[in-house]
Protein backbone atom coordinates (compact mmCIF):
# COMPACT_ATOMS: atom_id res chain seq x y z
CA UNK A 1 0.00 0.00 0.00
CA UNK A 2 1.09 3.98 -0.91
CA UNK A 3 2.21 5.62 2.16
CA UNK A 4 1.95 8.79 0.19
CA UNK A 5 -1.15 9.47 -2.33
CA UNK A 6 0.01 11.79 -4.97
CA UNK A 7 -3.05 13.43 -6.74
CA UNK A 8 -1.98 15.81 -9.72
CA UNK A 9 -5.37 18.00 -11.07
CA UNK A 10 -5.66 21.50 -12.60
CA UNK A 11 -2.38 22.77 -11.58
CA UNK A 12 -2.67 21.90 -8.05
CA UNK A 13 -0.76 18.66 -6.34
CA UNK A 14 -2.80 17.09 -3.87
CA UNK A 15 -0.42 15.04 -0.84
CA UNK A 16 -2.26 12.42 1.50
CA UNK A 17 -0.35 10.96 4.52
CA UNK A 18 -2.13 6.98 3.83
CA UNK A 19 -1.17 5.52 6.97
CA UNK A 20 -5.23 5.78 8.68
CA UNK A 21 -4.46 2.59 10.32
CA UNK A 22 -1.77 4.41 12.32
CA UNK A 23 -3.25 7.69 12.74
CA UNK A 24 -0.82 8.76 9.55
CA UNK A 25 2.09 8.29 11.64
CA UNK A 26 5.21 9.28 9.86
CA UNK A 27 7.12 6.24 9.59
CA UNK A 28 10.99 5.86 7.81
CA UNK A 29 8.68 4.45 4.66
CA UNK A 30 5.94 7.34 4.68
CA UNK A 31 8.85 10.01 4.98
CA UNK A 32 10.74 8.65 2.27
CA UNK A 33 7.74 8.53 0.06
CA UNK A 34 6.63 11.79 1.45
CA UNK A 35 10.13 13.18 0.33
CA UNK A 36 9.89 11.57 -3.29
CA UNK A 37 6.23 13.41 -3.93
CA UNK A 38 7.88 16.44 -3.18
CA UNK A 39 10.61 15.83 -6.05
CA UNK A 40 8.10 15.14 -8.43
CA UNK A 41 6.33 18.21 -7.42
CA UNK A 42 9.46 20.56 -7.72
CA UNK A 43 10.01 19.21 -11.00
CA UNK A 44 6.79 19.29 -12.56
CA UNK A 45 6.23 23.02 -13.79
CA UNK A 46 2.64 22.32 -14.10
CA UNK A 47 2.08 22.47 -10.53
CA UNK A 48 0.99 26.07 -8.74
CA UNK A 49 -0.11 25.18 -5.82
CA UNK A 50 0.37 21.44 -3.00
CA UNK A 51 -2.48 20.63 -0.82
CA UNK A 52 -1.11 18.31 1.81
CA UNK A 53 -3.55 16.22 4.52
CA UNK A 54 -4.01 12.78 6.33
CA UNK A 55 -6.46 10.13 5.06
CA UNK A 56 -9.48 9.36 7.27
CA UNK A 57 -10.92 12.32 9.63
CA UNK A 58 -9.06 10.99 12.72
CA UNK A 59 -5.49 12.66 11.94
CA UNK A 60 -3.37 14.58 10.35
CA UNK A 61 -0.52 13.03 11.61
CA UNK A 62 0.46 11.43 15.44
CA UNK A 63 3.64 12.33 14.49
CA UNK A 64 6.91 10.16 13.97
CA UNK A 65 6.44 6.68 14.76
CA UNK A 66 7.39 5.96 18.72
CA UNK A 67 7.52 2.25 17.94
CA UNK A 68 9.87 2.87 15.36
CA UNK A 69 12.07 5.41 17.52
CA UNK A 70 12.12 2.67 20.27
CA UNK A 71 13.70 0.31 18.11
CA UNK A 72 16.06 2.66 15.97
CA UNK A 73 16.86 5.74 18.07
CA UNK A 74 16.16 9.47 18.02
CA UNK A 75 17.92 10.03 14.83
CA UNK A 76 15.05 10.90 12.59
CA UNK A 77 14.24 13.22 15.51
CA UNK A 78 16.98 15.72 14.70
CA UNK A 79 17.91 14.59 11.24
CA UNK A 80 17.63 17.77 8.76
CA UNK A 81 17.95 15.93 5.53
CA UNK A 82 14.83 16.40 3.21
CA UNK A 83 14.56 12.79 2.02
CA UNK A 84 13.99 11.86 6.25
CA UNK A 85 12.60 15.35 7.19
CA UNK A 86 9.31 16.02 6.13
CA UNK A 87 9.41 19.76 7.21
CA UNK A 88 12.41 19.93 5.16
CA UNK A 89 10.71 18.06 2.21
CA UNK A 90 7.60 20.48 2.25
CA UNK A 91 9.85 24.00 2.91
CA UNK A 92 12.12 23.14 -0.12
CA UNK A 93 9.11 23.90 -2.35
CA UNK A 94 8.80 26.90 -3.68
CA UNK A 95 5.43 27.38 -4.69
CA UNK A 96 2.51 27.75 -1.97
CA UNK A 97 1.80 24.67 0.15
CA UNK A 98 -1.86 24.69 1.70
CA UNK A 99 -1.81 22.64 5.01
CA UNK A 100 -5.90 21.02 5.31
CA UNK A 101 -5.45 19.63 8.97
CA UNK A 102 -8.23 16.98 9.02
CA UNK A 103 -7.54 15.64 12.55
CA UNK A 104 -5.03 15.48 15.13
CA UNK A 105 -1.66 17.19 14.55
CA UNK A 106 0.42 16.01 17.64
CA UNK A 107 4.33 16.92 18.24
CA UNK A 108 6.20 16.03 15.16
CA UNK A 109 2.62 16.29 12.95
CA UNK A 110 2.15 19.51 14.36
CA UNK A 111 5.29 20.53 13.15
CA UNK A 112 4.56 19.23 10.10
CA UNK A 113 1.21 21.69 10.02
CA UNK A 114 3.77 24.38 10.52
CA UNK A 115 6.17 23.56 7.83
CA UNK A 116 2.87 24.55 5.52
CA UNK A 117 2.49 27.88 4.29
CA UNK A 118 -1.51 28.16 4.83
CA UNK A 119 -3.16 26.25 7.48
CA UNK A 120 -6.70 25.73 7.24
CA UNK A 121 -8.79 22.90 9.59
CA UNK A 122 -11.86 21.17 10.20
CA UNK A 123 -13.82 21.32 12.99
CA UNK A 124 -12.19 17.45 14.43
CA UNK A 125 -8.57 19.45 14.27
CA UNK A 126 -6.70 19.31 17.31
CA UNK A 127 -3.13 20.42 17.72
CA UNK A 128 -0.96 19.09 20.84
CA UNK A 129 3.44 19.49 21.50
CA UNK A 130 3.78 16.29 23.72
CA UNK A 131 7.60 17.13 23.29
CA UNK A 132 7.83 17.44 27.15
CA UNK A 133 5.27 14.24 27.85
CA UNK A 134 7.65 12.44 25.18
CA UNK A 135 11.12 13.66 26.75
CA UNK A 136 12.58 14.53 23.16
CA UNK A 137 13.48 18.41 22.26
CA UNK A 138 12.02 19.37 19.29
CA UNK A 139 14.35 19.00 15.97
CA UNK A 140 12.01 19.90 12.78
CA UNK A 141 10.94 23.91 14.39
CA UNK A 142 8.56 23.99 16.88
CA UNK A 143 10.43 25.34 19.42
CA UNK A 144 10.87 28.49 17.44
CA UNK A 145 8.09 28.83 14.86
CA UNK A 146 4.97 28.11 17.52
CA UNK A 147 5.75 31.64 19.50
CA UNK A 148 6.14 33.54 16.27
CA UNK A 149 2.97 32.20 15.41
CA UNK A 150 0.64 32.56 18.46
CA UNK A 151 3.02 34.51 20.80
CA UNK A 152 5.57 33.53 23.30
CA UNK A 153 2.67 32.91 26.45
CA UNK A 154 0.47 30.99 24.34
CA UNK A 155 2.82 28.65 23.14
CA UNK A 156 4.55 28.13 26.53
CA UNK A 157 1.43 26.88 27.86
CA UNK A 158 0.69 24.07 25.07
CA UNK A 159 4.71 22.92 24.83
CA UNK A 160 4.88 23.34 28.52
CA UNK A 161 2.01 21.03 29.33
CA UNK A 162 1.12 18.98 25.60
CA UNK A 163 -2.37 20.13 26.16
CA UNK A 164 -4.78 19.85 23.06
CA UNK A 165 -5.26 23.28 20.80
CA UNK A 166 -9.07 22.69 19.43
CA UNK A 167 -9.54 23.95 15.81
CA UNK A 168 -11.60 27.42 17.10
CA UNK A 169 -9.30 27.93 19.33
CA UNK A 170 -6.26 27.56 16.57
CA UNK A 171 -8.30 29.98 14.66
CA UNK A 172 -8.84 32.69 17.19
CA UNK A 173 -5.02 32.58 17.82
CA UNK A 174 -3.87 32.66 14.45
CA UNK A 175 -2.25 29.08 14.09
CA UNK A 176 -5.33 28.37 11.36
CA UNK A 177 -6.93 30.59 8.83
CA UNK A 178 -9.99 28.85 8.73
CA UNK A 179 -12.39 26.09 10.07
CA UNK A 180 -14.55 23.87 8.15
CA UNK A 181 -16.74 21.17 8.94
CA UNK A 182 -15.01 17.99 7.76
CA UNK A 183 -16.81 17.10 4.22
CA UNK A 184 -15.88 20.87 3.26
CA UNK A 185 -12.17 20.68 4.45
CA UNK A 186 -10.77 19.64 1.19
CA UNK A 187 -13.57 21.12 -1.17
CA UNK A 188 -11.97 24.81 0.19
CA UNK A 189 -8.54 23.84 0.37
CA UNK A 190 -9.06 22.85 -3.28
CA UNK A 191 -11.24 26.21 -4.29
CA UNK A 192 -7.71 28.45 -1.81
CA UNK A 193 -5.27 26.16 -4.02
CA UNK A 194 -7.58 27.10 -7.62
CA UNK A 195 -7.52 30.95 -6.54
CA UNK A 196 -3.68 30.52 -5.19
CA UNK A 197 -2.84 29.01 -8.96
CA UNK A 198 -4.27 32.03 -11.01
CA UNK A 199 -1.24 34.12 -9.85
CA UNK A 200 1.35 33.94 -12.51
CA UNK A 201 3.95 31.19 -11.36
CA UNK A 202 7.16 32.68 -11.23
CA UNK A 203 5.66 35.88 -9.64
CA UNK A 204 4.44 33.60 -6.50
CA UNK A 205 7.44 31.83 -6.45
CA UNK A 206 9.46 34.84 -6.28
CA UNK A 207 7.03 36.61 -3.54
CA UNK A 208 7.01 33.37 -1.25
CA UNK A 209 10.86 33.50 -1.74
CA UNK A 210 10.74 37.25 -0.47
CA UNK A 211 8.31 36.46 2.38
CA UNK A 212 9.93 33.65 4.25
CA UNK A 213 13.46 35.49 3.69
CA UNK A 214 12.14 38.15 5.12
CA UNK A 215 10.75 36.61 7.54
CA UNK A 216 14.12 35.28 9.26
CA UNK A 217 15.88 38.87 9.20
CA UNK A 218 15.31 42.12 11.35
CA UNK A 219 12.26 44.31 10.13
CA UNK A 220 15.19 46.46 9.15
CA UNK A 221 16.91 44.18 6.90
CA UNK A 222 13.84 42.67 5.64
CA UNK A 223 12.60 46.45 4.26
CA UNK A 224 16.20 46.41 2.75
CA UNK A 225 15.71 42.65 0.93
CA UNK A 226 11.81 44.23 -0.43
CA UNK A 227 13.53 47.31 -1.79
CA UNK A 228 16.48 44.92 -3.57
CA UNK A 229 13.39 42.26 -4.59
CA UNK A 230 11.32 44.85 -5.80
CA UNK A 231 13.85 46.91 -8.17
CA UNK A 232 15.46 43.82 -9.87
CA UNK A 233 11.53 42.71 -10.52
CA UNK A 234 9.45 45.50 -11.40
CA UNK A 235 12.12 46.84 -13.68
CA UNK A 236 10.91 43.83 -15.68
CA UNK A 237 6.96 44.75 -15.55
CA UNK A 238 6.22 47.20 -18.43
CA UNK A 239 3.20 49.76 -18.06
CA UNK A 240 1.35 47.74 -20.86
CA UNK A 241 1.90 44.56 -17.94
CA UNK A 242 0.03 46.21 -15.93
CA UNK A 243 -3.19 47.29 -17.59
CA UNK A 244 -3.72 43.82 -19.01
CA UNK A 245 -3.65 42.60 -15.26
CA UNK A 246 -5.66 45.43 -14.14
CA UNK A 247 -7.96 44.73 -16.80
CA UNK A 248 -8.00 40.66 -15.35
CA UNK A 249 -9.13 42.12 -11.87
CA UNK A 250 -11.76 44.16 -12.79
CA UNK A 251 -13.21 40.62 -15.06
CA UNK A 252 -12.48 38.77 -11.70
CA UNK A 253 -14.40 41.03 -9.66
CA UNK A 254 -17.56 40.72 -11.83
CA UNK A 255 -17.56 36.85 -11.80
CA UNK A 256 -17.42 36.78 -7.53
CA UNK A 257 -20.57 39.44 -7.44
CA UNK A 258 -21.56 37.30 -10.47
Amino acid sequence: MALILLDKTDGIATITLNRPEAMNALSHGLRTELFDACQDIAQDDDIRAVIVTGAGERAFTAGLDLKELGEQGLGAATDQNPARNPCRALESLNIPVIGAINGVAITGGFELALACDIRIASTNARFADTHARVGIIPGWGLSQKLSRFIGLSRACELSFTGQFLDAQTACDWGLVNHVYAAEELMPKARALAADIASIDPEFLKAYKKLIFDGYDRSFKDALVLEKQTTDAWNGNVSADDVEKRRQAIIERGRKLKG
